[in-house]
């Protein structure tokens, strides 16, 4: 049976090659756009018009000039629905909405507007802050309960809290894959961070908690079953009795998102592309994160987290001398 936590280091070493140049990229995004990402309107605030002419003849350069002359250099513009629907929503940087008939009549000039559909909304970039707070909050809390969760559940298992630490070390795994990726996508692409991708990363949380915690429960039942045998060897064995049930569950979502990605519209595929990367990445993390962490703290080779064990033995060896 091949055993997947002796080629642990191979896989720190994977790892570390995706993570690191995101840190990178999320640092020269910083100096060069003043943040790790692009940001929505979501967070820095702004309004949403959504427009519908009963005619052709309004084109995403006449729109821009339009909010151009009324003083928005940086106007995200997107055509929704069908050609045939003349529906557009614009996102300005401007908080004020007195210019709105100033808008309608300069847009009336392109072609017919149809008033009934139009639409106008602000958003405020205070918002956008609490949303992050409140994000940043859940995660944090979310990380104390889980490891919380796993020491009590794992209390008969030497060491439980090795097991909580490295589920949220492979959840952290996750969210920088995460977050390196949106910032290069937002460098080539202009992918904006908004409410959704918070939302995505949230969802990756959950399915790389959920993972590792399969995989520790085989672990938590196995060793008593094979006592005797080196923790390696129980490690392994327990990641190839829980292995299939991870991809079997993962392979399903990947699939529909396949599908969503090559058959949705335009105003979920990035949503869906991040939440794809996640799942891809926490599903990969369980596996070959979580679990080798674990070993590796076992065996001591982690810096400053030497195994009990061992210091048990070297101190008993010294004694006996």
């Amino acid at each position: 049976m091949f055993s997947i936590v002796q080629k642990r280091r191979w896989f720190f070493i994977l790892s570390a090659l995706v993570i690191v140049p995101g840190l990178v990229i999320m640092i020269y995004s910083t100096l060069t756009t003043g943040a790790p990402f692009r940001l929505s309107i979501d967070f820095l605030g702004g309004s949403i018009y959504e427009l519908k002419f009963d005619q052709s003849g309004a084109s995403e350069d006449g729109i821009r000039r339009v909010f151009n002359a009324v003083g928005d250099d940086n106007v995200i513009i997107q055509q929704i629905g069908g050609r045939e629907e003349f529906r557009w929503s614009v996102r300005a940087s401007f908080h004020d909405v007195s210019v709105t008939e100033s808008i309608i009549a300069r847009l009336s000039e392109l072609s017919p507007l149809n008033r009934d559909s139009f639409r106008v909304e602000t958003v405020s970039a205070t918002i956008g802050q609490e949303v992050t707070r409140s994000a940043l909050a859940a995660v944090a809390v979310g990380a104390l309960v889980i490891t919380g969760f796993i020491v009590i559940a794992f209390r008969q298992v030497p060491n439980a809290i090795r097991y909580g630490v490295c589920a949220i070390a492979a959840m952290i795994h996750d969210i920088l894959v995460v977050m390196g990726v949106m910032s290069l996508l937002g460098l080539l692409l202009g992918w904006e961070i908004d409410a959704l991708f918070l939302t995505a990363v949230l969802t990756v949380v959950g399915f790389s908690v959920q993972d590792s915690i399969v995989v520790f429960d085989r672990i938590r039942e196995n060793i008593p079953k094979h006592l005797g045998e080196p923790y390696e060897t129980i490690v392994n064995r327990s990641i190839w009795e829980t292995i299939h049930r991870s991809l079997a569950t993962q392979l399903n979502a990947f699939f529909i998102m396949i599908a969503i990605l090559l058959f949705g519209g335009e105003t979920v595929k990035q949503f869906i592309a991040i939440l794809f990367i996640g799942l891809l990445s926490g599903t990969y993390s369980s596996i070959f994160t979580a679990v080798p962490l674990l070993v590796a703290w076992e065996k001591g080779e982690l810096p400053f987290l030497g195994s009990r064990r061992q210091t048990d033995s070297a101190e008993n060896g010294e004694d006996s001398d």
